[in-house]
């Protein structure tokens, strides 16, 4: 692909698709034994606060960051969590199952680096949501593309 390729965020369906998916994959979680416990009690709002999330990180508008403080507002949500590699994997799966309901891009393409970020984003939370934790505080949103994952050098 050269310069004229699309975003992930385009090629998903921009906030509309995104918007769905999250809502989808909350209808999800909070009927699932495993992940209800970390989101009861969630804001009304958290789906399309993660949709934002995503689209920033996709190639979409800095909308989070601008609206919402971008890294460290999200690292913020994960602290003291304690998740557990059970609940990181439902979490990956339930989103995937997700993107199938509500019909994003199944091109190979697209889910390996749609996957690819859901590996890379719950490991960083799983790890930051531990007691005891000292993650990086300041981080810019990842930017992610077609299968490259994003080096950070602090």
């Amino acid at each position: 692909m050269g310069e004229n390729e699309p975003t992930l965020y385009d090629w998903a369906g921009g906030e509309k698709a995104l918007t769905e998916l999250t809502e989808a994959f909350y209808r999800q979680v909070l009927r699932d034994d495993l992940l209800e416990p970390l989101f009861r009690g969630m804001s009304p709002e958290h789906p399309h606060r993660v949709a934002q999330w995503l689209g920033e990180v996709f190639g979409g508008p800095k909308t989070y960051t601008e609206e919402r403080g971008g890294y460290p507002t999200m690292l913020a949500m994960h602290l003291g969590k304690a998740i557990t590699e059970p609940q990181r994997r439902r979490w990956v799966n339930l989103l995937q199952d997700a993107a199938d309901e509500v019909g994003l891009p199944a091109d190979p393409e697209f889910r390996a680096a749609f996957t690819g970020y859901l590996e890379w984003g719950t490991r960083i939370a799983l790890a930051n949501s531990q007691p005891g934790a000292s993650p990086v505080k300041q981080a810019p949103v990842p930017h992610w593309g077609w299968g490259v994952a994003p080096p950070y050098l602090p």
